[in-house]
């Protein structure tokens, strides 16, 4: 029987998964694909997430339903978003499930201080008020009683099985890793906090197993921030790239490219976060329930050699 079902097979998903598995606990992937890790006790199920029926009957008799699914690029949120978050919602009420939501650090909007869990929610952009409206709906029903929910919010990650698509990070990296020059889109001399995938996974499977945790949302520990040129020159001094390269590109080609390419418009939303510092306090999810990020040396190590690899490929 199922005891953990996790939706989505990206790098956290399929990482969380493998987790579980090795820990020796039956586990289903739901993805439209059947993708997922290969493991014994992995099942991995063909299933479209926001099909609420169908799902609802995956999760029966899970204990934990995992939601690390991602409807799709920036420009599908809002119309992908709403059935898959609604859909998890549904199969974790009718199957007694507690619902673990991976998230991110968008809603909290611009700050000027670090980010701690309770901050209230003040997002600048769509996106941001998308993601702070389905965590609200969720408490909403979990202070009905007719859930149990809680929230992993993330900062952007940092691993090895993070492709080159994830994030502005691991893009830099692309061209940095084998020799080139890469084109950056804000300050790369701003700290910023990054998010093992690992340490994701951690959190993850520590809130869907404390009762101490449902009903509210809660930060992932991640290593104290670091610029993105710092981190770039740390992963070429592993890689033997030497020091990276980067060129700053203009706002104003930035937005005069946001109104052609959809990409680009969406990406101008959320460029605070690389315009001054954004940094995650995670202290207390480390001090509750004793999760802590993976030393960040060895995150270079294991991240520095794969992106090196698949740079030069």
């Amino acid at each position: 029987m199922t005891s953990h079902l996790v939706l989505g097979a990206g790098p956290v998903g399929t990482a969380l998964a493998l987790r579980l598995a090795q820990a020796g606990r039956p586990v289903a992937v739901v993805t439209r694909s059947g993708g997922g890790p290969e493991h014994p006790r992995v099942e991995r199920i063909v299933l479209d997430a926001t099909d609420a029926t169908a799902l609802a009957e995956a999760a029966r008799g899970a204990d934990v339903l995992y939601n690390c699914a991602n409807p799709g690029s920036y420009a599908t949120w809002e119309r992908g978003w709403p059935p898959l978050a609604a859909a998890a919602l549904h199969a974790a009420e009718t199957s007694g499930a507690v619902l673990v939501t991976l998230s991110n650090l968008y809603g909290y909007g611009p700050l000027k201080r670090p980010m701690t869990r309770d901050l209230p929610l003040a997002a600048s952009d769509h996106k941001g008020r998308l993601r702070a409206r389905l965590w609200e709906e969720a408490l909403a029903a979990h202070r009905a009683g007719r859930v149990r929910v809680t929230e992993a919010r993330a900062s952007d990650y940092i691993g090895p099985s993070v492709p080159a698509s994830h994030g502005l990070l691991p893009m830099y990296a692309a061209a940095t890793l084998a020799g080139k020059p890469a084109t950056v889109m804000a300050d790369p001399d701003q700290p910023h906090t990054w998010t093992a995938v690992d340490d994701v996974v951690s959190t993850l499977i520590a809130l869907g197993a404390d009762d101490r945790a449902w009903g509210s949302p809660w930060l992932v520990p991640s290593n104290p921030p670091a610029t993105v040129r710092e981190v770039l020159r740390e992963l070429g001094t592993r890689a033997g790239t030497g020091e990276p390269r980067l060129r700053r590109m203009p706002r104003g080609v930035l937005k005069a490219g946001g109104l052609v390419v959809p990409l680009l418009r969406e990406a101008l939303g959320v460029m605070y976060q690389f315009d001054r510092p954004f940094v995650a306090d995670a202290a207390e999810t480390s001090n509750v329930f004793d999760v802590r990020p993976t030393p960040w040396g060895d995150v270079l190590d294991a991240t520095a050699t794969v992106w090196r690899a698949r740079a030069v490929a």
